[in-house]
């Protein structure tokens, strides 16, 4: 690991150490879960970019593109990755320039394209997929898979509440509320 790269995983765990005893437990948990998901995200990032000189962004567009063979369209693949179009756009003309995806017009709307991997780019997503996985594995062998089962359920719980949530303010919107 590098200077640069230990001193940012230092600030991350300083997000934590800088809580006082009568901070409230929530806080604390979120900001353990923060600094844990970025110091695991900083990882991955790095060995994607040195063994297989790719952005986690790239990466995952691919990913998502690897879920749908059929393709999608711009539109989607911003609020699946959370990004803004323009940013999926500039992903998109980077793969599209080493043939990993190709533009496809869609047949339904002649001013849409939908995005699909082509045989080159699901080749090497597979490839990279392999690694990635086992690189999580090993970023988690720390846990027990009692402990990854026990942390995926609640987890869910929690995300299932954003979920309600989310859903209940659209519908809110859509009915004028």
């Amino acid at each position: 690991m590098s200077e640069h790269q230990d001193g940012h995983n230092r600030e991350q765990l300083d997000l934590e150490t800088r809580l006082r005893e009568d901070h409230h437990q929530s806080l604390k948990l979120w900001l353990r879960m923060l600094s844990t998901t970025v110091m695991i995200e900083n990882e991955i990032r790095n060995r994607l970019r040195a063994e297989f000189d790719i952005t986690l962004p790239r990466f995952d567009l691919m990913a998502q593109l690897e879920r749908h063979p059929e393709g999608l369209r711009m539109g989607e693949l911003s609020k699946r990755m959370m990004v803004t179009g323009g940013n999926i756009t500039g992903i998109t003309d980077q793969l599209e320039q080493e043939e990993l995806v190709v533009r496809v017009p869609d047949h339904k709307d002649r001013r849409a394209y939908s995005v699909k991997l082509t045989a080159a780019g699901r080749k090497a997503f597979e490839r990279m997929a392999r690694v990635h996985e086992a690189w999580v594995d090993e970023l988690l062998a720390a846990l027990a898979p009692e402990q990854k089962a026990a942390m995926i359920e609640m987890l869910s719980g929690l995300k299932s509440q954003f979920v309600a949530q989310a859903d209940e303010g659209s519908a809110s919107t859509q009915d004028g509320v």
